[in-house]
């Protein structure tokens, strides 16, 4: 039993003149139903449905396309920021090959000048270690390194590193009471932690 039912988008009502007996009413033939071929307003109706359905079909398909294309364009404002992110980090930390190995020259500077008590021999060599260490350390500072500060701190594990430990019941627990090694940070990121000796009561 085959029915044709007109769409309710359909305002202009058409009069089917055909000899068909499925417009409104339903096809009582016993034989095969040919209807749809004999009957015009009814492939008109079919038509209009069939042009309905392509139309949601295409819509769907577009915003699809929308979504991925905006998608696209997200994901793309991401890779761009975290290769700026990339390049400036390269950019800022360009000089932290080149510090790490100023840095023993540093601490070798350092060592002498504390042999200027025990060595009176030295005493006429450490006006000029003192200038040459001076100008040293102005000069890392004005790439952005600095001293951290380690002696009487509370020890952190991101600025320090432990390599021994003190019982002193008159300092605090997990007091740095002693630095073997200075550390140091570029702008602000820690490129070498300072070896120290820390505190512990229990």
């Amino acid at each position: 039993m085959k029915k044709c039912k007109e769409k309710e988008e359909i305002k202009k009502e058409k009069t089917c003149n055909c000899k068909c007996d499925s417009c409104g009413d339903e096809c009582n033939s016993n034989e095969n139903c040919n209807c749809d071929e004999s009957c015009e307003c009814c492939k008109e109706i079919d038509d209009i449905t069939h042009d309905e359905e392509e139309i949601l079909i295409l819509k769907n398909t577009v915003d699809n396309l929308n979504n991925k294309v905006k998608q696209a364009q997200a994901e793309l404002i991401n890779y761009r920021k975290r290769k700026d992110e990339e390049v400036s980090n390269m950019m800022k930390f360009a000089n932290k090959d080149i510090i790490l190995e100023m840095l023993p020259i540093l601490d070798n500077f350092e060592r002498a000048l504390n042999m200027k008590d025990k060595n009176p021999e030295f005493e006429k060599y450490s006006e000029g270690y003192e200038l040459i260490y001076s100008h040293l350390i102005d000069t890392l500072k004005k790439f952005g390194v600095e001293e951290i500060d380690s002696l009487d701190h509370e020890f952190n594990p991101d600025l320090h590193e432990a390599v021994m430990i003190s019982q002193d019941d008159n300092k605090d627990d997990d007091i740095i009471t002693e630095v073997f090694n200075k550390g140091y940070t570029l702008k602000g990121r820690v490129i070498r932690p300072s070896k120290v000796r820390v505190n512990k009561l229990n």
